[in-house]
């Protein structure tokens, strides 16, 4: 099989595997998918999770560190004195949670989503193979 981690060895393993290949892909998907959305409204800082895990790419962090920066310079020019103003941090976090609450949570959990995909296709190469085998004892797959 070509290379595991690879779109290509999911490609191959469709090939193979057809229905049952697709079937456990979309599966995996769908997990992922909830998995996210349940971080996500339950607070879950996402970003520093996909960073732990390594998925955290150098794009995201680089636009993550504009978007502090804008906010930096929102609060500086909106505010003349430090008295009164909600920090930087807050700010930014009650943009998130705004995101979240007006229904961006799922919109962010299809991008974690998209974030876990090198997770994601091992998992798939991983389950189609003893998911087929069994599906074919029971006679709903025929290899």
């Amino acid at each position: 099989m070509a290379g595991v981690l690879s779109v290509a060895g999911l490609k191959e393993l469709i090939a193979k595997y057809g229905k049952v290949a697709l079937g456990v892909h979309l599966s995996v998907s769908a997990v992922s998918v909830t998995g996210c959305y349940v971080a996500i409204k339950n607070n879950v800082d996402v970003g520093a999770v996909l960073q732990r895990v390594g998925l955290y790419s150098e794009s995201i962090e680089k636009e993550e560190a504009e978007d502090i920066l804008k906010y930096e310079v929102l609060a500086l020019e909106g505010s003349t004195s430090d008295a009164g103003t909600v920090p930087v941090e807050e700010d930014r976090k009650s943009a998130v949670q705004a995101a979240v609450s007006g229904g961006g949570a799922i919109a962010l959990a299809f991008l974690c989503n998209k974030a876990l995909m090198p997770i994601r296709i091992p998992i798939t190469v991983a389950l189609t193979p003893p998911i087929a085998r069994l599906l074919a004892r029971r006679n709903l797959y025929k290899p």
